[in-house]
């Protein structure tokens, strides 16, 4: 029986692939991703604190909101304190909403990601050429503002159609994150040419853990300084990405953050021994030292 197949990349083990390094011959190129995430109020889509009611469902949106109010303020003065480079996966809605908010986070110098106009929506389910148009607004919207386009999408609800990659490659981007399928960069095939699928984790995501695994704030920081250990003990054969991918309305909560501290600390204090850079980085290291496509 012959299985249907994406025909986006092939197989290969991690133990059979050339070799390379990331920038001063560092094993582990590791970045913090921090959601900043917008939704619609009484409809749409959007992440559950409890289950939610009938619409207007007040308590999950004010949920949901405190991460833009107070939680991601929070991150940001963490990540200052760590001296911690991060990327913000960037609704285009945040930029009505609270664009005081995506500022601080373009003022520090950090990577803005295209992440759909809003978490209240999938792309997935969308005819190609509304897909199409989605793509095309959040990705001007975001170049307006921040005066150049973004490199690195991921969608909404990691969602994707059939023909995603192809259009965020003809759209101009030059990597994607809506594949947590390798620990290194892997080129993905697309109807306009190569597109870099960097690893953006599934497992080290609050979302999967937290609020569908229900781990608990310390288990989860256990779970990111754990990663990090082994992989940076396995990276002594095959340079490894680590990503932690992070919600302002979940680990922005006092109780998570003070576990959260604790683990992002544990991960500067190795900055001699690892590359703490962002996923657009990576991916331009990649496409231009790492092998080709």
């Amino acid at each position: 029986m012959k299985l249907a197949a994406h025909g986006r990349y092939a197989y290969s083990p991690i133990t059979a692939r050339a070799d390379f390094a990331w920038p001063e011959g560092r094993r582990l190129a590791v970045y913090v991703a921090l959601n900043l995430e917008h939704f619609a109020f009484g409809e749409g889509l959007g992440a559950e604190l409890a289950p939610g009611g009938p619409p207007p469902d007040v308590l999950n949106y004010a949920w949901r909101d405190y991460g833009n109010r107070v939680g991601a303020w929070r991150l940001l003065e963490l990540f200052d304190r760590l001296a911690l480079p991060s990327a913000a996966l960037l609704n285009s809605a945040i930029l009505e909403h609270c664009p005081a908010l995506a500022e601080a986070f373009r003022a520090r110098g950090d990577e803005i990601v295209g992440h759909g106009r809003s978490n209240a929506e999938r792309q997935s389910i969308l005819a190609e050429a509304e897909e199409r148009a989605l793509i095309a607004e959040a990705t001007a919207r975001l170049a307006a503002w921040s005066g150049a386009a973004p490199a690195g999408w991921l969608g909404p609800w990691i969602a994707e159609s059939r023909v995603t990659p192809d259009l965020l490659r003809e759209a101009g981007y030059r990597y994607l994150l809506d594949w947590c399928h390798d620990d290194q960069p892997v080129w993905m095939r697309t109807r306009a040419g190569p597109l870099l699928a960097v690893p953006y984790p599934q497992e080290l995501n609050d979302i999967p853990a937290i609020a569908v695994r229900r781990a608990g704030a310390s288990e989860f920081a256990d779970m990111i300084v754990d990663q990090f250990d082994e992989m940076l003990d396995q990276s002594a054969a095959q340079p490894l990405v680590m990503g932690v991918a992070l919600h302002a309305y979940i680990v922005g909560q006092p109780y998570r953050l003070r576990h959260l501290r604790r683990a992002l600390a544990h991960l500067a204090l190795r900055r001699p021994e690892v590359w703490l850079t962002t996923p657009g980085a990576i991916a331009g290291h990649f496409i231009a030292h790492g092998p080709a496509a």
